[in-house]
């Protein structure tokens, strides 16, 4: 027999024994007084009052101290009870010692006290099984190694590793910091549907499922609800924002997942140079409060999100690497870009290689700051530049060589909408499954007339980089492939 079932054959055991001496293994309730943070807050005072106190939490270790115990326990605070036999009598004692391991949830009833050491304690007079545990921990100290593993088995890893807890913390605190920082402007949190019948609001191949009491096929959304948002704005709400899932069928990588949460508001009657210092503002607002810092390590660069953010000319800077420029005809990009090296799929078409170009200048860029003046043939969802019409009113936020965020200037003209939509039906006729789905609906919806609005949207990558890790890695429960 292997260890683990000998080991959980043996816990089985300790089940019926508990039984036998009257005791639910698995109640439904417990008489917890005090969460551990509290009682530890408070101990002092309930140690003088000499006050009955209950807590209960995950045993994490036993050790012996002369026909007594002291027994870590963790609630999300760890605390240290004190388990002594001439307290608990013969029998609760022969049976907490004989049926309790590291991984049961127990409960404990006593009075505070501090141990000759100094060491805040419950003096325990009386305990409960509250979830005996079949499988062992392990070792705290050596945690889950193996990445796979360690993903599968999430909940270990958290209960091991005490900076995965607190970064649940932090990614919860992230997501509020935007959500107060919206609300706090007056900005209405909308719900827009995930499921739908076609696919706007970026460039990806989409999630594609069927509903059977339509019977029809549909799409799980690619973007936070963009052309939704935008009908709102032609409905009259000035100012919308939803944070939401997305789906994304496409590859995995460091700053890549399949699906994740975004978020993406718009504001009427705004463009996208007046949204600059908003964005500066809620990134610094962000950093402050989950991080009280605004300088990062991120990769190999120092971020430093409270200097003076730089900006980044897309035609300039890829004219000095390249010596094209991106809004010249003719360009020989695939020529280009195997002259240095770089990857590229032969099939795609001026924007697909284009981007590729670009790509391999953005990852020497440290940031913070905005990349503007991109090609419209790029961006079919912002308004061209009145400057220069052949660029449109975009920004990216550009950190440590990734976009993390992006805001335009919306295109409100439906003859123009309409046409980049047909341009990027021809791409998805020769087979790109990546462009644009042509949307009639929102077109008619821009036709009653939607005011100047500026959007702007920024993904969890933001999170994962400001914690220095993964995107996967800075979600709680990643998607795996299944043994």
């Amino acid at each position: 027999m292997a260890l683990l079932d000998t080991v959980r054959a043996e816990r089985l055991a300790k089940i019926e024994r508990l039984k036998e001496a009257g005791m639910d293994p698995y109640p439904a309730r417990t008489g917890r007084t005090h969460p551990v943070q509290e009682f530890l807050a408070h101990h002092e005072y309930l140690a003088a009052h000499d006050e009955q106190v209950a807590l209960a939490g995950r045993v994490l270790s036993l050790r012996e101290h002369g026909g007594s115990l002291f027994v870590d326990i963790f609630d999300g605070t760890k605390g240290q009870c004190f388990v002594q036999r001439n307290k608990l009598g013969e029998g609760a004692y022969d049976l907490f010692v004989s049926t309790v391991d590291t991984g049961d949830v127990v409960e404990f009833s006593g009075r505070a006290f501090t141990t000759k050491r100094g060491m805040p304690s419950l003096d325990v007079e009386s305990w409960r099984m509250l979830a005996k545990s079949l499988r062992p921990l392990p070792d705290e100290w050596f945690g889950i190694k193996d990445e796979d593993e360690r993903f599968r088995k999430r909940y270990l890893d958290i209960l091991l590793t005490k900076d995965l807890a607190e970064r649940i913390k932090r990614r919860s605190a992230f997501w509020n910091s935007i959500r107060s920082y919206l609300l706090e402007r007056e900005f209405v949190e909308v719900e827009t549907p995930v499921l739908e019948t076609m696919t706007g609001g970026a460039e990806a191949r989409p999630f594609v499922t069927h509903h059977n009491a339509l019977d029809i096929d549909v799409y799980l959304r690619i973007s936070v609800g963009e052309l939704w948002q935008k009908r709102l704005l032609v409905a009259g709400l000035p100012k919308t924002f939803e944070i939401g899932r997305v789906f994304r069928n496409e590859g995995m990588s460091a700053e890549h997942a399949q699906d994740y949460t975004a978020m993406e508001f718009y504001e009427a009657f705004k463009e996208y140079e007046a949204g600059r210092e908003m964005i500066i503002d809620l990134y610094r607002t962000i950093a402050n409060t989950v991080y009280g810092t605004c300088v990062f390590t991120i990769k190999e660069f120092s971020v430093d999100l409270g200097k003076e953010w730089e900006t980044y000319d897309f035609c300039q800077l890829m004219e000095k690497e390249y010596g094209a420029s991106p809004l010249a005809e003719g360009v020989e990009w695939g020529s280009l870009l195997a002259a240095k090296g770089i990857p590229f799929e032969k099939e795609a078409d001026t924007g697909r290689l284009v981007d590729t170009a670009w790509k391999h200048i953005r990852k020497t860029l440290a940031g913070p700051g905005f990349l503007v003046n991109v090609p419209v043939y790029m961006e079919p969802l912002a308004k061209k530049s009145a400057a220069d019409p052949r660029v449109v009113e975009r920004f990216q936020v550009i950190l440590a060589g990734s976009e993390i965020g992006k805001g335009f200037s919306e295109l409100n003209d439906p003859v123009d909408q309409a046409e980049r939509f047909a341009r990027q039906q021809k791409l998805r006729e020769a087979g790109d499954e990546e462009a644009q789905m042509p949307d009639a609906d929102f077109v008619e919806a821009l036709e009653y007339g939607m005011p100047p609005a500026f959007g702007f949207g920024v993904s969890e990558r933001l999170f994962s980089f400001l914690e220095g890790v993964s995107i996967r890695e800075g979600q709680i429960f990643p998607l795996l492939r299944p043994r």
